[in-house]
């Protein structure tokens, strides 16, 4: 194996982790200024300045605080629980590329970990991990309304991932590849948001209720079930959950930028490839903010009605795309 090579990959994965462990401190930071402007209010504006050392104030409190495991929990499992829930969400980003080519160190460097060519599959594949961690935490705690919570995640989940894995579909139909690269790079005329606007409205309503965000946060509605599946959690592992979660909200902003609006592409990326990093984040970062600004907009809905939209109507509606794209496609 060329060492070069490896040493590029350690390098990309280590710039990885580090941007999506710090990127969802900042996404907390500016959740609470989107919110507090969105509601009339300052804000974070304490620690640091406009409150930028908030993130870092969370963390050190997290880690001094006490950590509790209930007598009856199963222990291991209540432990193991937080990891196996953020590690998916860290690890679903190797196959999103950044941007295009670029020369460093007079060296071609590509700006993805892993160009594979079944990106989408091993996405699917991945974000369902997750669902594991939010069940056992809520079954090791003994305590029916983290149960409660874990089951409601479960049920909610896989409802969703069906209606999402439909709206995936319609970019890969039209680009004729599950490589990430090779469905933003057929986007070069004309976002796939455009043609797959239904594949584009259905991908943002099951993402929202893949991790759980307003209004589809059921599985920790605090009025039912006090906080749900982390009720019984505290200190760092709380903390990996909420880290858990946000990292979710970076990652399916970072899919949704490269599935429908064409990712790092933007004008003068092919004079200039490294404006692509630029766009690719320019995006998501707006598509996140899409997300805070439903949380402030809009109530969260009945458990029942949330089920029965995923199954009666995002589900015909996502199948109904495809037949559609396929029929579309075969005829051109």
């Amino acid at each position: 194996m060329d060492i070069a090579l490896l040493i590029e990959w350690i390098i990309k994965a280590v710039v990885i982790l580090a941007v999506m462990t710090a990127g969802f401190a900042y996404v907390t930071w500016l959740e609470r200024k989107e919110l507090a402007r969105i509601q009339a209010r300052i804000g974070p504006n304490r620690a640091g300045f406009a409150g930028l050392l908030l993130p870092v104030a969370d963390g050190i409190k997290l880690i001094f605080k006490e950590e509790l495991i209930p007598v009856n929990a199963d222990k291991l499992m209540f432990v193991l629980a937080p990891v196996i829930t953020v590690i998916p969400s860290l690890i679903v980003t190797a196959v999103i590329p950044w941007g295009r080519t670029v020369e460093l160190f007079g060296r071609s460097v590509h700006l993805v970990l892993a160009d594979i060519n079944v990106a989408i599959l091993y996405i699917l594949s991945v974000t369902s991990i997750s669902v594991y961690g939010i069940t056992l935490a809520g079954w090791s705690s003994n305590n029916k309304y983290a149960t409660l919570g874990g089951l409601r995640a479960t049920a909610q989940m896989i409802s969703y991932e069906i209606a999402l894995g439909f709206a995936m579909l319609g970019p890969v139909m039209m680009a004729g590849s599950m490589s990430m690269v090779g469905i933003v790079e057929a986007q070069k005329n004309l976002w796939f948001a455009i043609p797959q606007f239904i594949a584009f409205i259905i991908y943002i309503i099951a993402s929202l209720a893949e991790v759980n965000r307003s209004p589809f946060d059921m599985p920790e509605a605090e009025q039912e079930l006090t906080a749900g599946y982390i009720t019984e959690y505290s200190g760092m592992k709380f903390a990996l959950f909420f880290m858990a979660e946000y990292i979710k909200v970076i990652a399916i902003s970072m899919i949704g930028a490269s599935l429908f609006l064409g990712g790092y592409l933007g004008p003068f990326v092919d004079q200039f490839p490294g404006l692509g990093v630029l766009y690719f984040w320019a995006k998501t970062v707006l598509w996140i903010m899409f997300i805070i600004w439903v949380r402030a907009t809009l109530p969260r809905v009945r458990y029942d009605r949330l089920m029965a939209m995923g199954w009666k109507v995002l589900f015909p509606l996502a199948l109904l795309n495809v037949l559609v794209t396929a029929v579309i496609s075969l005829l051109k």
